[in-house]
């Protein structure tokens, strides 16, 4: 979504589109995970999943995913590190059919990269949902919430409005 103020344009995210929250789910002796049901309306009957950056993993819709995919093939594929990237991201990703109740079968191979065994931490990050293994959640708040640290991080950052 648009909108123009003082003929310079603004760009509006999707709010019906927008992952935000943090939840804890169980995986079953199958490794299926519940999405949260208040993220399930935007994913329809499938979402793509892959592996994240921080030793998690992200699910996208399809229209992201897609947009992802898009961006990566107008990457150079002579550039060593755009090829890495395209192995890390699409090599790693699988569709994945959400079943009536709402729960997605979690790949073995991406529950060991994340360290899931029987319980996930179910995150909203805007565009994307990333699920991490409960004492990589634990750690990576830890080091959100040094509030020394963020004041140097992120000064940089101008999230004025």
């Amino acid at each position: 979504m648009e909108r123009r103020t003082s003929g310079v344009l603004v760009l509006r995210p999707r709010l019906e589109h927008m992952f935000l929250g943090q939840f804890r789910h169980n995986l079953d002796d199958k490794g299926r995970l519940t999405i949260p049901a208040r993220f399930r309306e935007s994913f329809g009957d499938s979402a793509f999943l892959t592996q994240g950056f921080d030793r998690n993993l992200r699910l996208l819709t399809e229209a992201d995913f897609t947009l992802l995919y898009q961006k990566l093939n107008q990457l150079n594929t002579t550039d060593a590190t755009t090829r890495d990237l395209r192995r890390l991201l699409l090599a790693n990703a699988q569709q994945l059919e959400i079943d009536r109740i709402g729960r997605v079968l979690v790949p073995q191979f991406l529950r060991e990269f994340a360290g899931l065994n029987t319980e996930a931490v179910i995150v909203g990050v805007g565009e994307s949902v990333e699920i991490w293994s409960p004492e990589a959640w634990e750690a990576q708040m830890l080091r959100l919430q040094d509030a020394d640290a963020n004041a140097e991080r992120f000064a940089a950052v101008d999230l004025s409005l």
